[in-house]
């Protein structure tokens, strides 16, 4: 059967497939608490060579932050 409807319905499930996988994907970097860390020392090093301001700094830190605590939770 899925022979006869793979060209109706084959382009839909290709979709479907990759917006799960990227949704896994997405939620794994989320509430990986190695990526959030790491995200953090970036954002540090960033500030220090002067990429950003203090205030734009702040506010990236105190969401990584609250993603961190909300994985270790």
């Amino acid at each position: 059967m899925d022979v006869l409807t793979l060209p109706v319905l084959g382009a839909t499930r290709l979709v479907i497939w990759i917006a799960k996988m990227t949704m896994e994907a997405a939620h794994r970097e989320m509430f990986d608490e190695g990526a959030v860390q790491g995200a953090l020392t970036d954002l540090q090093m960033h500030y220090e060579m002067g990429e950003m301001g203090e205030e734009e700094y702040l506010q990236r830190e105190t969401v990584l932050l609250e993603r961190l605590t909300l994985i270790r939770e």
